[in-house]
C-alpha cells in the first residue's frame, strides 16, 4: 500500500479543522483566536511606537484623527491611531484596533478621500482577518517544511537540494499570491468602507495613480505581495460603481467628513 505524503497529511487536517470564509466569499486558514491575534497587534504596535518617531505636529494628528475615526465609526469598537514622523508613503491597521500611517503618505494622498482609501484598505484588513490567516498559512507552511526536513534529513546534498525547492515552492507558489488574495480584497472592501463613511471612492485610483508615479521600479507582479499598480486599479475601477451608491446614501445620511 502507498503510503500518503506527510506534507499534504498534515496541511489536509490543518485547513479540515480550521477552515473559514473571507468577506468576498473566498476560503481562509485560520488557525488562532482573536484574542491571540489581539495581543500580537498590540504588542507589535507599542516595539513601533518605541522604534519610530512620532509626529508632534497637532495639525497633522488632527488631520489623521478625523478620516480615521470617520472609517473606524463604521466599524465599531475602539481604535487607537498614531502617526509616524517617517517619509515613508504607507500606513497599516493591526488587530486589537489599532491604526498607523507614516507622514510620507500625506505627501502622496492629497485629500481625505485619497487618505480615507489607503486607511479602509488597512482597516479592511482587519476586519476580513487576514492577520489571523497569514499567521496560520505561514504556521502551516514552516510545519510542513520542518516534516519535510526529518524527512530529508539522511539525503544528504540531495536532501537539502530538495528543502530549497520546497521552500522556494512554499514562498512563491502559497504565500506571496495568498498575499495578493489578500491585498486585492483589502481594496474591495476598503472601498465600501470608505464610500459608508462618505468619502469618494473614485478618489482610489488617483491614489493608487500616485503610488505607481512615485514607486520607480516594482518586482514582476507574480512575485511581489501586492497587486501591480495597472491591475489594482482595474479591480478598483471595476468595483467603483458598486460603491458608488453607499457613498451617496451615506451623504444624504449627512455623513460628510470634512478633515481638511
Amino acid at each position: 500500500m502507498q503510503m500518503r505524503n506527510p506534507i499534504v497529511v498534515l496541511l489536509t487536517a490543518l485547513v479540515t479543522v480550521a477552515c473559514a470564509t473571507s468577506p468576498t466569499g473566498r476560503p481562509q486558514l485560520k488557525l488562532f483566536p482573536s484574542s491571540d491575534l489581539a495581543e500580537m497587534g498590540a504588542a507589535s504596535y507599542q516595539q513601533i511606537k518605541e522604534e519610530t518617531p512620532i509626529e508632534q505636529s497637532s495639525r497633522v494628528n488632527g488631520y489623521v484623527q478625523c478620516v480615521a475615526d470617520a472609517i473606524t465609526q463604521q466599524t465599531g469598537g475602539t481604535w487607537e491611531v498614531t502617526v509616524f514622523a517617517d517619509d515613508q508613503a504607507n500606513a497599516f491597521a493591526l488587530p486589537g484596533g489599532k491604526i498607523g500611517v507614516y507622514t510620507g503618505l500625506l505627501d502622496v494622498s492629497r485629500n481625505q478621500d485619497q487618505l480615507a482609501t489607503v486607511i479602509g484598505h488597512e482597516v479592511a484588513h482587519v476586519l476580513a482577518d487576514h492577520g489571523n490567516e497569514r499567521v496560520s498559512s505561514q504556521f502551516a507552511t514552516q510545519s510542513a517544511l520542518q516534516l519535510a526536513g526529518a524527512i530529508a534529513g539522511g539525503q544528504g546534498g540531495m536532501g537539502q537540494a530538495a528543502m530549497a525547492a520546497l521552500g522556494l515552492g512554499a514562498q512563491v507558489g502559497v504565500l506571496l499570491p495568498f498575499s495578493r488574495a489578500q491585498e486585492s480584497e483589502a481594496d474591495v472592501v476598503g472601498l465600501e468602507l470608505m464610500a459608508r463613511a462618505g468619502f469618494n471612492p473614485q478618489a482610489s485610483v488617483q491614489l493608487w495613480q500616485n503610488m505607481a508615479q512615485g514607486s520607480g521600479g516594482s518586482p514582476p507582479e507574480f512575485l511581489s505581495t501586492h497587486p501591480g499598480h495597472d491591475s489594482r486599479i482595474s479591480k478598483l475601477n471595476e468595483n467603483i460603481p458598486q460603491a458608488m451608491p453607499l457613498y451617496e446614501q451615506a451623504r444624504n445620511a449627512g455623513r460628510r467628513p470634512n478633515c481638511g
